[in-house]
């Protein structure tokens, strides 16, 4: 779910094994990026997997670091996330989102090899897109809450806005 000119992209890890299933990004029940994206004020309402297609009335997209399906992202190699950096890299120049948020530090770091980056905005730019990185909304990311995921989320939609 790609356009041009987003006003912000969004980047999952890799499709679990639900999303693999059903075609949709962060289908797992509990997985707290819909709640999120709502609370933080980027929907006007809480949007169902099913519904990602509404993303892009908002200006937003989703894709994913790395297309292959795991039951865990830590099934992933070195090499999987370098490759799949190069390629959202490539993405993101053709495509020209304002933002790039990629959800979960741990994916930023290795598909971009910056081992210090910290949730927030990042230096790093893709030709003219700013990169963001938020935390990952996996139920096993216990340092985060929904509420705190959500003021995050919305720190970046006050970005993108302005």
């Amino acid at each position: 779910m790609v356009a041009d000119g987003l006003r912000v992209l969004f980047c999952g890890i890799n499709p679990g094994l639900m999303s693999a299933a059903t075609g949709r990004h962060f289908a797992r029940p509990g997985n707290r990026f819909w709640p999120a994206l709502h609370l933080s004020g980027f929907t006007p309402r809480l949007l169902r997997p099913a519904e990602q297609g509404e993303l892009l009335s908002y200006g937003l997209g989703i894709t994913n670091v790395v297309a292959r399906a795991t039951a865990r992202a830590d099934e992933l190699s070195a090499e999987e996330y370098a490759e799949g950096g190069r390629l959202l890299s490539d993405k993101v120049t053709r495509c020209k989102p304002r933002w790039l948020a990629v959800v979960g530090v741990t994916a930023y770091r290795a598909a971009f090899a910056d081992r210090t980056a910290k949730v927030g905005p990042q230096e790093r730019v893709i030709g003219d897109t700013r990169v963001w990185v938020l935390p990952n909304p996996s139920g096993l990311n216990a340092h985060w809450t929904v509420a705190t995921m959500a003021e995050e989320f919305a720190r970046l939609r006050v970005a993108a806005d302005g």
